[in-house]
């Protein structure tokens, strides 16, 4: 072997400098991320998908989710409850799948959010420090809209567009029917969650009463003049209710403008209309958290740097689930966890030091018109100039547009499938 020269001797050093300097800032973003706290409010399937993902990525982490129920109750499903397919305790989604995986679970209402000094206040007066915040808030009602539908007229008139109490007095009301009566639905204008919910909803319902009370008639008042897969859900109602569900678009005095709880009637432009049972669904914005900590914009919901669900207005929280503005991706259980999957890897990405990968989201959403006929709505996202936009159907095909016994099988395997991967059971 000859004489290293000099110029050799040189490089060497320097490589080994340089390999010497990168394993040494690979060690501190190693060490950073060992260190680093996750704390993770809202325990619906954002929350927890996020805190399941963030641990199974990075089991170092000290992840900590805050939320005062347990378990959860599914709004996915909550119809089959109320239709009597399903019990209450199948929709029941207890937090030890979530301890068994080391995160730290919080029986507590995070009440307040101190960006400066990155902590998060309890209701209970405690208090708990961040690296990073993840918010998964889910909704809040906006009532006084329909003008007499307040908190106190959820008791008599239900929303059940939260599952529990809610599901059991629709239940309850639906039971109580007299052969002949109407029922009603009402569906709010603008954002909403699980936007073809109402319209899955009425099947279910009539396919209950078509069994049950017969001569009984459903009518759906709509603020918004179309709805997703219109064409579909008509055609369903048409071959297995046919002239039991009616859609009243706004022009037609679809958009309910006040009601009477106690006598049970709903005003609208077409005048007024009394009913057995009024399923009252009001319409929605972020949960109260996310407006008090700033991260609501002025048109309600939280605008994030889609990339990474990174909030724009205040730094080192991330907004997922229904809460967020996520371009073309609907406010949907399925979408949630896609969402948090991908912010999960945003974070440990972040506090390793290494680059984010590009956000590959999904979702997909069964929609029941009877307890065994179902039908398939699917996306694909990506992010395209800065938004999250669809890019495809997600191998949507003609089957997923024909309700079936198939998609309604289907529809129990994926429900159970993403309650393992949210609930971690």
């Amino acid at each position: 072997m000859g004489v290293m020269r000099r110029r050799e001797f040189l490089a060497l050093g320097a490589l080994t400098a340089l390999s010497a300097s990168r394993r040494g800032r690979s060690a501190a973003a190693r060490s950073a991320s060992a260190a680093a706290r996750v704390v993770i409010v809202g325990g619906g399937f954002a929350g927890s998908a996020c805190a399941l993902r963030l641990r199974r990525l990075s089991p170092q982490l000290d992840v900590s989710l805050i939320d005062p129920d347990d378990p959860y109750l599914t709004c996915p499903m909550s119809d089959a409850v109320v239709v009597e397919e399903r019990r209450l305790s199948a929709i029941s989604a207890p937090r030890s799948g979530l301890a068994h995986a080391g995160v730290r679970v919080v029986r507590d209402r995070a009440v307040g959010i101190d960006a400066a000094q990155q902590r998060i206040t309890l209701q209970s007066g405690g208090s708990i420090g961040y690296d990073k915040a993840v918010i998964a808030p889910g909704i809040r009602f906006i009532f006084g809209t329909p003008a007499g539908y307040d908190e106190a007229a959820t008791g008599q008139m239900p929303h059940a567009w939260q599952a529990g109490a809610q599901t059991q007095l629709l239940a309850a009301q639906l039971r109580a029917m007299a052969d002949g009566d109407t029922l009603a639905i009402s569906v709010p204008k603008g954002l909403m969650r699980c936007p073809p919910g109402p319209y899955a909803r009425a099947g279910m319902l009539a396919d209950w009463l078509r069994r049950h009370r017969r001569r009984t008639k459903v009518l759906i008042f709509d603020s918004n003049n179309h709805f997703p897969r219109q064409d579909v859900f008509s055609a369903a109602w048409q071959e297995l209710y046919p002239g039991m569900i009616e859609w009243i678009a706004p022009a037609d005095g679809g958009s309910v403008e006040r009601v009477d709880v106690y006598t049970r009637t709903l005003y609208s432009s077409s005048g007024a209309h009394r009913v057995a049972l009024a399923n009252i669904i009001p319409p929605q914005a972020p949960g109260q958290l996310a407006v008090d900590a700033g991260l609501a914009s002025d048109h309600g919901w939280c605008p994030v740097h889609a990339a990474t669900f990174e909030s724009q207005l205040v730094a080192d929280v991330h907004v997922i689930g229904d809460a967020c503005i996520a371009g073309d991706m609907p406010k949907a259980a399925s979408a949630a966890a896609s969402q948090a999957r991908h912010c999960a890897t945003a974070i440990a990405a972040a506090l390793e030091g290494r680059p984010v990968p590009a956000p590959d989201l999904d979702s997909v959403c069964y929609s029941l018109v009877a307890p065994r006929a179902a039908f398939a709505i699917r996306g694909k996202f990506a992010l395209v100039d800065g938004e999250i936009r669809q890019v495809a159907a997600a191998a949507e095909s003609a089957a997923d547009r024909t309700p079936s016994a198939q998609r309604a099988r289907e529809a129990g395997e994926w429900y159970q499938e993403l309650r393992a991967q949210c609930f971690g059971h």
